[in-house]
């Protein structure tokens, strides 16, 4: 493994390949550490759950890929082409196969076209003539529910949020991409509303042969769409695995105290284990050594002095952390916090 942010590298087959990726705004008081060298790859046809909380970098690096957001340095790879050195109309070229489903699903439309052109706006970007764009746009929207010109003539304001999202989902889908970057694409849906978002991505993505970049702060939702998932907590990687073996088995505190906040389904039980405590720290000024120690319940001395690697701790399983709970006998004390591993894990 190569450097603290490495999640995985799978080798030249990758279609995505992002390696030590920093994302750094200036402020008035400091530099906002959004993203602090982060690496991972994804396979054709996989989909990468990227999960953590407000805050953690995840929608900063979905659109750094897309270059929506200035990279202050890394490397960004889509099927083997740097993107950073992509000129601005080489990267418009490229977009048409790397698209993104934004969070606000009805404030990334615009109010002033009908749905049909919104689906078609790739196309009239590429110059395709108006009876293809009209005809793609009509069976696109066929695929994603909303066929026949009743939708096909309404505003945005005519939408409800499950509607606008499904036209969001067309636009991306009618320029035929390779990669789809989702971004808290149920966040604003009611839950009804948002399975059916869900089912009809997993059904497009096996449509279009599509790979998935789904991010999300929902644990319940990454699971269900992800074939890999990323735990992200303040700009850094936490923890990288497949989906049933993190969930099941989770190596990193943050990624354990993250699945124990989940409410249960029986309301007398309330949560699995204990609610996170204390605050996020800023990125302006984040925690030396491992930027989760100040909330941690496995807390040492060396965890403020030194910044914990990436390794595996299992099968394609990752973590950054000094003492990893895998393979660790993991007991609750009377606190209801987890027991206090005494040695790293090798």
């Amino acid at each position: 493994m190569a450097g603290s942010g490495t999640a995985h590298l799978r080798g030249p087959e990758a279609l995505l390949r992002v390696e030590s990726l920093v994302v750094e705004y200036p402020a008035k008081s400091g530099v906002v550490q959004a993203v602090s060298d982060i690496s991972f790859d994804v396979l054709p046809g996989e989909t990468l759950g990227i999960v953590g909380e407000s805050g953690c970098g995840k929608s900063t690096t979905g659109r750094a890929v897309l270059r929506l957001d200035r990279v202050t340095s890394g490397r960004i790879e889509f099927n083997g082409e740097s993107i950073g050195d992509a000129s601005e109309s080489r990267m418009r070229t490229l977009r048409r196969d790397m698209q993104m489903i934004f969070q606000d699903p009805v404030g990334s439309l615009n109010p002033r076209r009908t749905v049909r052109d919104i689906v078609a706006e790739g196309l009239a970007i590429e110059g395709k003539p108006t009876a293809e764009r009209d005809a793609t746009s009509s069976a696109v929207l066929g695929q994603v529910g909303l066929g026949g010109e009743r939708f096909a003539g309404m505003l945005p304001r005519q939408l409800s949020g499950g509607q606008a999202q499904r036209v969001a989902i067309g636009r991306a889908l009618a320029v035929k991409p390779t990669l789809l970057i989702c971004d808290e694409p149920v966040s604003a849906l009611d839950v009804s509303v948002q399975a059916q978002i869900i089912n009809l991505l997993e059904k497009l993505k096996a449509e279009f042969d599509l790979t998935v970049v789904f991010i999300a702060h929902d644990l319940g939702v990454v699971r269900a769409v992800s074939d890999n998932v990323m735990v992200m907590y303040l700009g850094k990687v936490c923890e990288f695995g497949d989906s049933a073996q993190v969930y099941e088995n989770p190596a990193h505190p943050y990624t354990r105290a993250l699945l124990d906040s989940v409410p249960l389904t029986d309301p007398d039980k309330g949560f699995e284990g204990p609610a996170l405590e204390g605050d996020v720290p800023s990125p302006l000024n984040p925690p030396s050594g491992c930027r989760f120690r100040n909330r941690c319940p496995s807390v040492q001395d060396v965890c403020a002095t030194e910044e914990p690697m990436m390794r595996e701790v299992g099968s394609g399983q990752f973590a950054a952390c000094h003492f990893p709970l895998k393979n660790i006998a993991r007991k609750l004390g009377a606190d209801g916090r987890s027991a206090v591993p005494t040695a790293p894990v090798s």
